[in-house]
């Protein structure tokens, strides 16, 4: 699993840092901070690296703080933010002499320092020490508790990472699908998205459509690498009526240069040229006398072949008309308009999918598309 290797550089990073607690050279600090934040966040925070490292911390906090006052804040100014304040917590905490904690931990006194994290009054540098030990003593479940009672949502990407991790150990899907999601929403890293919908294709009672969905995000966030996924893709679109979206999926792996023509791949190319054909030649009727569900369904046709215009008006017309399932409408609503560029009516129109908890999921990962895109 890609997350194990990621986890595992994540750890190594807070390790060395903790070795060389004290001793970090400024310019490995500031280099990162210069390489992945906006030059007015850079410069704050190179203040405050200057000045944690000669001693005035108060002064060094402040400037972070200005860092952080800069409108509209990128995933590389959180990062350089994150490692800037975990230098800031470095220094003074060994001016402040808790050393003992450090001992503690690098001797492998795993209990002793999760004691001192249960005592509070720590600086955020001991405090990810403390999650760490808790994860290094296989306590899952107290390290969850301890990242999201401690940390909230000013945890970092890296905090983040250990968060899914002691998750994914203790099978806790609820934290496991939060801390992606905020890994996702904070960076939109392509491996997370692909861990975050892979998660989500576990979700109990999942439908065909719901799959579909999640097989749609894996190819819009650039996260579908293998053959079997684009014919999957390809198939469930197929299977349910989009045969103009099968094909272009199959045309996309084409030219992706991960399918390749063969005999199972002519027969799903033109049994999709087959009932593509079929679905345009009923349209007119259906357009004429369709019910609500089948006009919201011609809509989401439409939005296969990116016809965003008219997917929008079929499936406003589909939902004036009345439909069986509201919540599933409302998802391929807010498709439509995020298609047509109305990404705040299309956030409202994925949150307003109030069904089954299957259904949840997936609107909450179109809406979480919606806010990254």
């Amino acid at each position: 699993m890609q997350l194990k290797s990621t986890f595992r550089a994540a750890v190594a990073a807070f390790a060395l840092g903790t070795a060389a607690l004290g001793a970090v050279s400024l310019t490995l600090m500031a280099t990162p901070a210069e390489a992945a934040a906006r030059a007015p966040v850079a410069k704050a925070l190179q203040e405050a690296i200057r000045l944690a490292g000669a001693g005035n911390f108060a002064g060094a906090k402040a400037a972070v703080g200005q860092a952080e006052s800069v409108g509209g804040l990128t995933s590389g100014d959180r990062e350089a933010i994150d490692q800037v304040k975990n230098y800031i917590a470095q220094k003074s905490g060994a001016a402040g002499g808790k050393g003992g904690l450090i001992s503690d931990y690098n001797a492998g006194r795993y209990s002793d320092v999760i004691a001192a994290g249960q005592r509070g009054g720590l600086d955020a540098q001991s405090m990810v020490l403390v999650a760490q030990a808790y994860y290094l003593s296989h306590n899952y479940s107290g390290c969850t508790r301890y990242i999201r009672n401690n940390f909230g949502s000013g945890a970092g990407e890296n905090m983040l990472v250990m968060l899914q991790r002691c998750a994914y150990e203790n099978q806790d899907n609820e934290n496991q699908r939060y801390a992606l999601e905020q890994l996702v929403q904070r960076t939109n890293k392509p491996e997370y998205w692909s861990q975050l919908l892979d998660t989500a294709q576990g979700t109990k009672g999942i439908s065909d459509h719901g799959t579909l969905d999640i097989y749609r995000l894996k190819l819009m966030t650039g996260t579908i690498k293998k053959a079997d996924d684009y014919m999957l893709l390809a198939q469930l679109a197929l299977q349910l009526g989009f045969a103009a979206e099968s094909q272009t999926v199959i045309q996309k792996g084409i030219a992706a240069k991960v399918l390749t023509m063969d005999s199972r791949l002519g027969r799903l190319v033109n049994m999709a040229k087959g009932q593509a054909g079929a679905n345009a030649a009923n349209f007119g009727r259906l357009m004429k006398t369709g019910n609500g569900d089948q006009l919201v369904k011609l809509g989401e046709d439409a939005w296969g072949q990116g016809r965003a215009a008219d997917a929008l008006k079929l499936i406003k017309a589909g939902i004036a008309k009345g439909v069986s399932d509201k919540s599933d409408a409302q998802i391929r609503l807010g498709m439509a308009l995020l298609a047509t560029g109305q990404k705040a009516d299309a956030i409202r129109a994925f949150a307003s999918a109030d069904g089954a908890p299957k259904v949840q999921v997936i609107a909450h990962l179109w809406e979480i598309y919606a806010r990254t895109h």
